[in-house]
């Protein structure tokens, strides 16, 4: 049986970052497998395919960030691995970060959902873990301008959860990143598949919401991955509205009155 199953979700990625992230996630004497789900228009990255233990499916109609995480999570559903790692493109990290969580998770047995430290290369902290996200923090986050995010600072540091020690483990985040999920493939058969009527954006916060009703979440520092994390919401107009479409389906989900403000 294999330990760990894992997904990339591909689409025309920087070839050398790409490769980064898969010789990670194959640096192991763990038993995995890894699955390239691939939105582009062509097939072109098929060739970074290059071991047994890795599995190419090109899907051109490009469904979303999570209903192609999906295709790769109902294989490991069939394979019966003990976890499955939803994994970005622009990830890397250390052998032996997988044996660290694959035993944390072994040890804590009521933890579903666990996320490691995660830094930008030149080791610039990234504040991942945050609270349920509300309207007005999202629109704040995405859409004001750095002088108006001063005077709501403290609003913002809270929803990170800047008040809390990240050298230390917390338990119980109601929000992790979908840049680095390691999930029990058990808990995730109990709560389902990445609602895939969300194109990309808070599909990661919707699914540690329900992972949290039946398990625990965890932060856990004594992993540590690096993320080069390009900020596309702040860069281009498509991203802002594909956010906007996102926001909608997570609050028509969980509600809005209490998310508003």
């Amino acid at each position: 049986m294999y330990k760990i199953t894992g997904a990339i979700v591909m689409y025309k990625n920087d070839e050398k970052m790409l490769s980064e992230a898969i010789n990670s996630f194959l640096n192991t004497h763990l038993n995995v497998i890894l699955y390239l789900v691939d939105n582009s228009p062509t097939d072109e990255l098929k060739k970074m395919v290059t071991e047994s233990r890795v599995y190419y499916i090109h899907n051109p109609s490009n469904p979303g960030f999570g209903a192609s995480h999906n295709v790769a999570i109902k294989k490991a559903f069939e394979l019966n691995s003990d976890y499955h790692l939803v994994l970005n493109p622009d990830i890397y990290f250390e052998r032996g970060t997988l044996e660290k969580l694959s035993q944390f998770m072994d040890s804590n047995i009521k933890v579903g959902h666990v996320m490691p430290k995660v830094t930008y290369p030149n080791g610039e902290f990234q504040y991942l873990c945050k609270d349920n996200p509300t309207f007005f923090d999202l629109f704040a986050r995405g859409f004001l301008p750095s002088f108006l995010k001063k005077i709501f600072q403290k609003r913002m540091d809270k929803y990170e959860y800047k008040n809390f020690n990240y050298n230390e483990i917390i338990y119980d985040i109601p929000y992790l990143s979908g840049c680095f999920m390691f999930l029990r493939t058990d808990v995730l058969k109990q709560v389902g598949l990445f609602d895939d009527k969300i194109f990309m954006y808070l599909e990661d916060a919707d699914l540690t919401r329900r992972f949290l009703k039946v398990s625990r979440t965890a932060y856990y520092p004594a992993a540590h991955v690096y993320h080069h994390f390009a900020k596309l919401t702040h860069k281009e107009l498509k991203f802002k509205w594909i956010t906007i479409q996102s926001a909608f389906v997570y609050f028509n989900k969980w509600g809005w009155l209490k998310s508003i403000y």
